[in-house]
């Protein structure tokens, strides 16, 4: 039997996953690393740790499932996308990596779309316009403000990519995480020279680019015998955590899309040719696929509003949980389900951290909204889960009015675990949603891909076949749908009643 190795560089942790050839999980670790918040808006990591969580990650996976490391096949790659690693002449790094949540870059998106000739021609460029939590504005953000540690870099990685350094010792991306940096002309799947050289940034400080299942480098000799694997165990060029995500979910085929609720909220749909959204309301990425594209929404506090409650909102209820060795996340929810459908009025916009899509506005802020002596907590938490959810749908409404075919939508992350939050899903997007039997996320798709790449699989439309299958359907109630289809023009009136106060609110939050 064949072994195959995926991690994940998330957000909060990374996670490494072994499965078989058949895509049987045999053993998963996720390890824990902070993130900091020097200023507002900002937001970074050391790089070191996700090097640190990689190495006990791989040897935890190996020593609970009991396989040698010359049984692994091959090894995979994703994580959070946009992210800006550093590197001088002798490959250290240089500064902490600027996060893709990181909002400090409004000026430089600005300075980006003037350079590229104004925001239509950037997305004749790239398909994409310049947002804060691209890639690019930190490189030119770091040129500006940090000159003297721009001048010292002599290569800049997205954090897989530090991941992929620290194991071979080679500079290598692919094609799905690098569309994200805002350099990459996805319609060639190739680095942009026109907008390199309209920002003036050389070619030599990115990487070489990859498909996402190609072979791209192997582990060295001194990292193989520190890690218990072989020497030359090929590494593919993996995905960023959406493209990797959505292998992992099987969302190979055209009509297949990808709700997923984590720290973020994804909508993800499958796309065989460029189709792009003149207002770049969400973004058109190449795909995992080898020469496909996906469509994709994201906003940026989803389950991330939902952790937000927890941590500051929630003691009794984490004190319940501990009590009675349950998840807080499920007491919260059943708490909630108290509330009626609509939650009464009561509104959540789940802008914590500004938003991305569809309204790409750094300073977009959070609020509830609608409330009165009626309204208790069990409101609250249920608005702020329709609200997240509602979020969700500013994305689907999006990407079916670009024409993209949307047969079946998979829920996957905390919102699926849930069936409380699954039904509220089926209900606001008006269609069934399904979950599948694997549920491990981006490393799961990183390991099917590293499985292609070291033959295992003939593709990785072969691969999900073999190893994915829909396992539940949430119907949605007639009612309730109804109801959401009422409240949903107000959640959208709500933002744009508010939006010309946000930038206030930045101003005044920052004491200016």
């Amino acid at each position: 039997m064949g072994c195959l190795l995926g991690i994940d560089i998330g957000t909060s942790g990374a996670k490494t996953l072994l499965c078989d050839d058949r895509g049987r999980i045999l053993a998963s670790a996720t390890k824990e690393y902070p993130a900091s918040h020097p200023k507002p808006l900002w937001s970074e990591q050391n790089p070191e740790d996700w090097w640190r969580a990689t190495v006990a990650g791989i040897r935890s996976v190996l020593q609970s499932a009991g396989v040698k490391g010359g049984e692994v096949q091959g090894l995979g790659l994703s994580g959070q996308m946009h992210g800006a690693v550093l590197l001088d002449k002798s490959n250290h790094v240089l500064r902490p990596a600027i996060l893709w949540n990181d909002q400090r870059t409004g000026e430089e998106c600005e300075e980006i779309t003037r350079k590229a000739g104004g925001r239509r021609r950037l997305i004749s460029l790239v398909a994409n316009p310049a947002l804060t939590g691209f890639t690019a504005p930190k490189i030119l953000w770091v040129r500006k403000h940090e000159p003297k540690v721009y001048e010292r870099a002599k290569k800049i990685l997205l954090p897989k990519d530090y991941i992929r350094f620290r194991l071979s010792g080679e500079f290598a991306t692919e094609v799905s995480d690098a569309s994200g940096t805002l350099l990459l002309d996805v319609r060639r799947r190739r680095w942009s020279g026109a907008l390199l050289s309209a920002l003036g940034i050389s070619r030599d400080l990115l990487p070489d680019c990859f498909e996402s299942e190609e072979v791209s480098s192997v582990v060295s000799a001194d990292t193989a015998r520190a890690l218990g694997v072989r020497p030359g165990l090929p590494i593919v060029g993996g995905g960023g955590d959406q493209a990797a995500g959505a292998v992992g979910n099987g969302i190979v085929r055209a009509g297949v899309i990808s709700a997923t609720l984590g720290t973020s909220g994804v909508v993800f749909a499958f796309a065989d040719e460029v189709q792009i959204d003149p207002l770049g309301r969400v973004h058109t990425f190449c795909h995992a696929v080898r020469g496909q594209w996906h469509v994709m929404g994201v906003m940026l506090s989803a389950g991330g509003s939902f952790q937000w409650y927890r941590n500051h909102l929630a003691d009794a209820e984490r004190a319940e949980a501990a009590r009675r060795k349950k998840d807080p996340y499920d007491i919260l929810c059943a708490e909630a389900a108290q509330a009626p459908v609509g939650s009464e009025g009561l509104f959540f916009l789940p802008y914590l951290t500004g938003e991305r899509t569809p309204h790409a506005n750094p300073h977009a802020k959070a609020a509830w909204i609608g409330l009165t002596a009626r309204h208790g907590k069990a409101h609250m938490i249920r608005s702020l889960l329709e609200g997240v959810t509602f979020g969700m749908r500013d994305s689907l409404e999006i990407i079916q009015g670009m024409g993209v075919p949307i047969r079946e939508i998979r829920v996957s992350g905390g919102g699926a675990r849930s069936g409380f939050w699954r039904q509220m899903q089926a209900d606001v997007f008006g269609q069934t949603v399904k979950t599948i039997n694997a549920s491990e996320g981006p490393a799961f798709g990183a390991a099917l891909l590293a499985g292609v790449g070291a033959g295992a699989f003939k593709d990785i439309r072969e691969a999900c076949d073999s190893c994915i299958r829909v396992t539940r359907a949430t119907r949605p109630k007639p009612q309730a749908v109804r109801l959401y289809n009422r409240n949903y023009p107000m959640f959208q009136k709500l933002y744009r009643s508010l939006e010309g106060d946000f930038a206030e609110l930045t101003r005044l939050s920052s004491g200016a």
